[in-house]
């Protein structure tokens, strides 16, 4: 169900029925059979979704995501998400999501280029004239990107490129970087402290939680835990981060690292010693069955919805700060929209530069949240909601949509 369809959204604010007609359903949703000759020699035929879930704000924005559990219900909702982190941030943009049906392990270099080289011939238009602009998700990357650019020639039709070739430094970490910066943020917000000594937990140890344990423990925090698919690992005097990401590059995996404890993605979550966890892997990890454990103080997600419903109300419960996604993770957006804007004026813009826009976007939008979350009496994620939608409906009102 769409959270602008929801009974949860209307008891906290007033929803004009035509908004409310306008954005529980994309406004377009797209299905293509992408068929292409793997190196194998074999054909392929898999689907792609392609959903531009509202672009009142701008150009739908979102990445491109390869993987085998790809469905356009979840392309939808990610779309959905992106809608409300633009908003919520104040990027011009609106939100879109590419979702290609296919398992991205077994591809590829060859496989991948051409896969993504007719999922541009498909959507050609769209691309060309600005209202899609795609980045990297999971299963892609600045190469992928790149290949995007290589088809179109147009600098801003596609962000997350390589630096090289109008790429923006520090596009990469930009993700993990905002993720870092709401923990940061939030924990000398709530408890008046830096982030010294602080105890960390990190689920995920893919793009974004590399970076956010490597910013975290840059600040003076302890990342204690950290876990991928393989599992997780635990050192309660800290992680060397620094010894760990070379680790990883060499046996692709956390567990085994040297020094450290295994223990299992579920431990992770009810470890009793960290004040912070980042779930940064998948969807719904912190649910009816795992929240009960979790002991930390604060839970920032690094992830699109780690967290169910169920979850969410025993968070609430039990008094955890949660900072949600939408606000936590849109480092990633901003650093697109950042990148997009150099592309089209040609300017450069610096990597320090790049950081101080994302952290600003962040705290400013952290403020607005907490200050309706504090008079209104009700949860940061429910504030993040109403003042997203609210800048969406605004946008509405201005345009002459309702």
């Amino acid at each position: 169900m769409s959270i602008f369809d929801s009974p949860a959204l209307e008891k906290l604010m007033v929803i004009p029925r035509n908004a409310k007609e306008l954005l529980k359903k994309p406004e377009k949703q797209i299905t293509v059979n992408i068929g292409v000759w793997l190196d194998s020699k074999t054909l392929v035929v898999c689907e792609a979704y392609i959903v531009y879930h509202n672009m009142v704000r701008g150009a739908a924005k979102g990445g491109i995501r390869i993987a085998a559990n790809v469905t356009m219900e979840e392309t939808t909702d990610l779309a959905e998400r992106m809608t409300l982190k633009t908003a919520l941030t104040g990027i011009p943009f609106g939100g879109g999501k590419s979702g290609i049906r296919m398992e991205n392990k077994n591809l590829s270099p060859y496989d991948k280029k051409e896969i993504i080289k007719e999922y541009v011939h498909l959507i050609r238009n769209d691309l060309m004239s600005g209202v899609y602009i795609p980045a990297p998700d999971m299963g892609t990357g600045p190469r992928e990107m790149a290949i995007i650019y290589g088809e179109l020639h147009i600098p801003e039709c596609v962000t997350g490129k390589p630096v090289g070739i109008g790429g923006l430094p520090g596009r990469k970490e930009a993700t993990g970087y905002g993720v870092a910066m709401s923990a940061i943020h939030a924990y000398s917000k709530y408890f008046k402290k830096d982030m010294k000594g602080v105890k960390v937990a990190v689920q995920g140890y893919g793009n974004v939680g590399s970076w956010v344990a490597y910013f975290l423990h840059d600040r003076g925090a302890k990342v204690v835990a950290i876990s991928d698919v393989t599992g997780g690992i635990y050192n309660k005097e800290g992680i060397d981060i620094t010894r760990l990401s070379e680790y990883v590059k060499e046996k692709n995996q956390v567990t085994g690292f040297p020094g450290s404890d295994e223990i299992s993605n579920e431990e992770l979550l009810a470890l009793d010693d960290i004040e912070i966890l980042i779930p940064a892997a998948v969807e719904n990890v912190i649910n009816d069955k795992t929240a009960p454990k979790i002991k930390a103080k604060i839970i920032v997600e690094g992830a699109n919805g780690p967290t169910t419903a169920e979850g969410d109300k025993i968070i609430d419960q039990k008094g955890i700060i949660l900072v949600p996604d939408i606000l936590a993770n849109s480092g990633g957006v901003i650093g697109s929209y950042i990148e997009w804007r150099s592309s089209k004026s040609g300017s450069i813009t610096p990597v320090v530069e790049v950081y101080k826009i994302i952290s600003d976007l962040i705290i400013q939008s952290f403020e607005r949240v907490s200050d309706l979350a504090s008079k209104e009496k009700m949860t940061n994620r429910n504030a993040s909601l109403v003042l997203a939608t609210q800048e969406v409906i605004s946008a509405m009102q201005e345009r002459g949509w309702i």
